[in-house]
């Protein structure tokens, strides 16, 4: 049975470090763990409970359903201003009301050293919000600095191993044998 992992990118960048640890990721699962990087982010509108109702915007409702169809959020998101990007930030609230979060395991890569604002404040945001965090999964990639794209950071013994690691981890904590 295919573990399916929604990976979510927390930068709109298309050169995004973060994007790049998704995609190594990707790159990196093994079998049955499948990556699907989720790129609706930048067609959500900013969040308002007047439109989350019944029928919320068609991008809201994708997020939901793609976060539905998953077993894992994968998520890697970059600081701004010393907080949370602001398109992360509005994709979680578009799923504080949502029945498909509550519950789900999440693993956070921060990728970069320096971060550790923007980290700390989306893990208080998922455990507010009662998302599983899987600490094990969770890890930090030194990759301020470093210009890799996804195969740079595959290609990189030592980051490749970090990220491998917390992906088996994941995979441990989805099926329970961990």
């Amino acid at each position: 049975m295919t573990m399916r992992i929604l990976a979510i990118c927390g930068s709109l960048r298309a050169q995004s470090s973060n994007l790049a640890v998704l995609k190594a990721a990707r790159q990196l699962a093994r079998a049955p763990m499948e990556i699907v990087i989720f790129d609706g982010l930048a067609d959500l509108p900013h969040f308002n409970p007047d439109l989350d109702g019944d029928r919320p915007p068609m991008a809201v409702a994708a997020l939901r359903q793609a976060i539905g169809n998953a077993q894992d959020l994968l998520i890697s998101s970059p600081e701004y201003a010393r907080g949370v990007a602001g398109v992360m930030k509005n994709a979680l609230d578009w799923l504080v009301s949502s029945t498909e979060f509550p519950g789900k395991p999440v693993a956070v890569i921060n990728a970069s050293q320096r971060a550790s604002h923007a980290d700390a404040a989306l893990r208080l945001t998922l455990n507010t919000m009662s998302a599983n965090l899987v600490e094990e999964a969770s890890i930090m990639l030194p990759l301020l600095g470093r210009n890799l794209d996804a195969a740079g950071i595959a290609g990189d013994a030592d980051l490749s191993s970090r990220l491998a690691l917390a992906l088996d981890d994941l995979g441990r904590a989805i099926t329970g044998t961990g």
